[in-house]
C-alpha cells in the first residue's frame, strides 16, 4: 500500500489566488484489482466506495476543507452569491391540479428552502396553506416529493423525502382540517399515487423492507411491487396487487384510469422507456374489485405505451409501436388484438412529447427540433387546431380534467421566467395566469438556435444565448451544458444560474447531443450502449463549433453537467482536455464498470450496457472516466460535485474520480477539487439556501478560471 501525499503548485501562469497550494488530503493507493474476462483492472481507491468509514469520513473532510478554502478566497464568490439570491428571491408556482371542486398548488414566496401546498376552494379564491415542508426539517432538507388529492378532494396523499434520499414516506392528511391521519407507509421509491374513485384508498409501488445488516441508502433494489393502501388501516395489512418475485429486477407502478374503471399496470425494466402494460378490471368505480384477474395485454418489451384516457373500455394510448417519434393509438379491450388497433394521431416529422385527455379532447405536446408545441384533437384523431406559445420554448407542465374545458400549462425560455397560463379549450382564450417578476431585464438578451456537424457529419441543434449585439471575437466566458442519455430531452428553460452567468458577461448554450429524445427513439438509441461515444463526440464537436465561429475560446470555455451528464463531462475531459478550461461534473456516473453495484445502477444497463459481459466491458472501459485518466496531461480546472448520501448515484463514483484525477497530476497546472454537500443526495428537493451555495461556489470557480486575468 502506498500513500499519495499533499502536494502543491506553484506557477506563474495562474492568477495571484492559484499560487497557493491545493492542499488535496492524504489517499491511500490500494493494489487492488478486478479480473475482467481476462483483463486485470486495477482500483486503487475502491475503498472510498464504503462512505461511511472512518478512512473515507477523515478523506471527505479534508477533501472539503481544501476545496471551500479554495472557494472562499474567489473575490468574486459574494457578489455572485448575493445576485443569485435576488434573482431567485421571486414567487414560483406550480400548475393548479383540481381534484373535486378544489384547486392544489405549491408555492414559494422566493426564498423559501421548500414550497408550501396550498389549496383553493374556487379560482378566485384565496390559497390555503396545506402543508409547509419547511417546518419538517430545521435546515430546509426534507422536501415535498409528490401528492395526489383524492377524487372528492377529501383527502391529500402526501410523500416527503429527506436528505436529498430517493427514499419516500407516503402520509395521508385530511383537506378540511389540515391534519394527519394515522396512516404512514414507508419502502417507496420510484412510485406513482393513484387513488381508487371511492376515495377510500390508493395504489402505490414499494420495495421490501431492507434486511438489518444492510444500509438502506445504498444497498441494491428489487422486487417492487404494487399495493394498495386503505385508509384507517396499518401498512402491513395492505393487498398486494402485483409483484413479479420470479423476475426481482422488473419494476411496477399502478395508475387507475380518469373513470375509475381500470387500474393500469406498467411493467418496467431498467431505464428502457419501453415496457409491459397489463390492467385489472375494478368494475365499479365507487366500490372496486381488487380481487380480479390481472390481463396482460402487452407482455414484451418492445415499445413504450403510456395511457392517457379511455372511453368505457376503448384505452387512448400514446405510443412508439412503428413509430419511432411516436403516435397515438386505440386499443379496444374488448378486441385487444394488435389487428384490432386503431391510429388517431399518426407520427409526424415531429415528436410526440406528451399527451393527454383533457375536455374530451386530445391534447398533443409537440417537440420541433427541441422546442414545444401545442396541438388539440378530438377524441376520434380529427385535428381541432393549435394552441398559440408566446415563442421559442418549452411547455413543462399541463394540467385538466377529462371533463372539463379549463386547462393550465406553463411556458419557458432561457430568458423567458417559467409563467402560467389558463386555457379555455371550449373557446380556444388562453390567457396569462400568473407570470413572475424577477429581477433581471430579458430585453437584453436573446436566444438563437444553431445547428452543427459532429464527428460523424450528424446535424445536432444547439441554443446559444447571450447578450444581443454580442461581438464574436472569441473573448466571451461560455458555459456548455448538456445530458445525452435516457431519452431525455433538453429544451429551452429559465434558469437563475443562467442568468447570472450572462450577467457576468458570459454566453450560455445548451446542445441536444444524441441520446436523449429531441427527435425520437432513433435519436435515443443512437447514443444507447456502445454508440455511447456519439454523444461525447456531439459534446466536443459542440465545444469545439463555439470556438470556431468566434463564440468564445478554448481556455474561455467551461462545460457542465449532472448525473449522466457528470459522466459525460467527465468522458470528455479525459478524451479531449484541450476542449475547456473548466470541468464541472455534478453526481455523475464516473466508474462505468461498477455502476450496476449500488443502488439502482442496475436499471441503467439498458442505457449503458454493463461490463458484467464481454462486450460492455470492452466498450464501457474505453470511455469510464475513473479509469481512463492518465499522468501527465494538461487537464482542465475541475470542480466535482456530489452529495454524501446521494443514494440514486453513488458518491463512491465521484469520491474515486477525484482520487484519480488528484493522483496522476499532483502538481498540474489547474486543480481538482471535488466539493461534498452533507444531508444531500442526488439533486431533488434541494433546499434553497443549498442551491444558492453551490450554484455560487460553481460560478465563481468558473469564471475565476475563464474570466479577467484567468490564461
Amino acid at each position: 500500500m502506498k500513500t499519495i501525499r499533499t502536494l502543491f503548485v506553484l506557477t506563474a501562469a495562474l492568477p495571484a489566488l492559484a499560487l497557493a497550494a491545493w492542499n488535496y488530503p492524504a489517499a491511500q493507493a490500494t493494489d487492488h484489482t478486478d479480473d475482467y474476462f481476462g483483463t486485470k483492472v486495477a482500483d486503487p481507491f475502491r475503498w472510498l466506495e464504503d462512505v461511511d468509514s472512518a478512512g473515507t469520513k477523515a478523506w471527505v473532510e479534508g477533501e472539503n476543507k481544501a476545496t471551500f478554502d479554495f472557494l472562499a478566497k474567489i473575490p468574486q464568490r459574494e457578489a455572485i452569491k448575493q445576485r443569485l439570491t435576488e434573482l431567485l428571491n421571486y414567487p414560483r408556482y406550480s400548475l393548479p391540479n383540481k381534484e373535486g371542486r378544489k384547486y392544489f398548488y405549491t408555492a414559494n414566496s422566493g426564498l423559501q428552502n421548500q414550497a408550501p401546498l396550498y389549496v383553493k376552494d374556487t379560482l378566485a379564491a384565496d390559497g390555503r396553506l396545506l402543508l409547509d415542508p419547511n417546518t419538517l426539517a430545521a435546515d430546509g432538507t426534507v422536501a415535498l416529493s409528490g401528492y395526489r388529492a383524492s377524487e372528492d378532494g377529501q383527502w391529500l396523499l402526501y410523500g416527503t423525502a429527506a436528505a436529498g434520499s430517493d427514499w419516500n414516506e407516503f402520509r395521508v392528511r385530511e383537506v378540511a382540517t389540515g391534519q394527519d391521519t394515522g396512516d404512514v407507509i414507508k419502502w417507496v421509491k420510484f412510485s406513482g399515487m393513484s387513488w381508487t374513485h371511492d376515495s377510500k384508498g390508493f395504489f402505490y409501488s414499494r420495495y421490501p423492507e431492507p434486511q438489518k445488516d444492510t444500509n438502506a441508502t445504498f444497498s441494491g433494489l428489487g422486487n417492487q411491487a404494487i399495493y394498495y393502501h386503505r385508509l384507517g388501516t396499518p401498512q402491513a395489512a395492505d393487498t398486494l396487487v402485483y409483484s413479479s418475485p420470479e423476475f426481482p429486477k422488473r419494476g411496477w407502478g399502478g395508475a387507475v384510469t380518469d373513470d375509475g374503471r381500470y387500474l393500469l399496470i406498467y411493467g418496467t425494466e431498467g431505464t428502457d422507456p419501453h415496457h409491459r402494460l397489463y390492467y385489472i378490471d375494478l368494475k365499479d368505480a365507487q366500490q372496486p374489485d381488487l380481487t380480479g384477474p390481472v390481463v396482460k395485454l402487452v407482455d414484451v418489451i418492445e415499445a413504450s405505451y403510456g395511457v392517457i384516457g379511455n372511453r368505457g373500455p376503448v384505452l387512448i394510448v400514446q405510443t412508439d409501436l412503428d413509430a419511432p417519434r411516436e403516435r397515438i393509438i386505440a386499443i379496444d379491450l374488448t378486441a385487444p388484438d394488435k389487428a384490432n388497433w386503431q391510429t388517431l394521431v399518426p407520427e409526424t416529422k415531429d415528436v410526440i412529447e406528451s399527451s393527454g385527455v383533457i375536455g374530451g379532447r386530445l391534447v398533443v405536446k409537440y417537440m420541433h427540433d427541441a422546442r414545444s408545441l401545442l396541438a388539440t384533437f378530438a377524441l376520434d384523431g380529427t385535428p381541432r387546431g393549435e394552441i398559440a406559445l408566446p415563442g421559442i420554448g418549452s411547455v413543462a407542465a399541463i394540467s385538466g380534467r377529462h371533463d372539463e374545458d379549463e386547462m393550465f400549462f406553463n411556458f419557458t425560455s432561457f430568458v423567458f421566467p417559467t409563467t402560467n397560463y389558463r386555457c379555455d379549450l371550449a373557446t380556444g382564450k388562453v390567457e396569462v395566469f400568473q407570470a413572475p417578476q424577477v429581477a433581471f431585464d430579458p430585453a437584453l438578451y436573446e436566444t438563437k438556435q444553431v445547428f452543427y456537424p459532429s464527428k460523424d457529419g450528424t446535424r445536432v441543434p444547439m441554443f446559444i444565448t447571450a447578450r444581443k449585439g454580442l461581438k464574436l471575437d472569441g473573448s466571451h466566458p461560455t458555459f456548455l451544458y448538456a445530458y445525452g442519455g435516457f431519452n431525455i430531452s433538453l429544451t429551452p428553460s429559465f434558469s437563475t444560474t443562467a442568468v447570472a452567468w450572462l450577467e457576468l458577461g458570459g454566453i450560455y448554450a445548451v446542445p441536444n447531443l444524441r441520446g436523449g429524445g429531441e427527435y425520437g427513439r432513433e435519436w435515443h438509441e443512437a447514443g444507447m450502449k456502445e454508440k455511447k461515444q456519439n454523444v461525447f463526440d456531439d459534446f466536443a464537436a459542440a465545444g469545439d463549433y463555439l470556438v470556431k465561429e468566434g463564440y468564445t475560446a478554448h481556455a474561455k470555455l467551461v462545460i457542465s453537467g449532472g448525473s449522466n451528464g457528470g459522466l459525460l463531462v467527465g468522458a470528455t475531459v479525459n478524451q479531449r482536455p484541450d476542449l475547456a478550461r473548466v470541468a464541472l461534473p455534478a453526481v455523475g456516473v464516473m466508474d462505468m464498470l461498477r455502476f450496476q453495484k449500488f443502488t439502482i445502477g442496475w436499471a441503467w444497463a439498458s442505457d449503458y450496457g454493463s461490463s458484467d459481459d464481454a462486450e460492455g466491458f470492452k466498450y464501457l472501459s474505453a470511455y469510464s472516466p475513473v479509469h481512463n485518466v492518465r499522468a501527465g496531461v494538461k487537464y482542465p480546472a475541475v470542480l466535482i460535485t456530489t452529495g454524501d448520501h446521494d443514494d440514486r448515484v453513488h458518491p463512491g463514483h465521484s469520491f474515486k474520480y477525484a482520487a484519480a484525477m488528484q493522483a496522476a497530476n499532483p502538481t498540474a497546472e489547474f486543480p481538482t477539487f471535488v466539493r461534498i454537500e452533507t444531508r444531500a443526495g442526488h439533486g431533488a428537493g434541494k433546499p434553497i439556501a443549498k442551491i444558492i451555495e453551490e450554484t455560487a461556489d460553481k460560478l465563481a470557480f468558473a469564471i475565476h478560471f475563464t474570466g479577467t486575468g484567468a490564461n
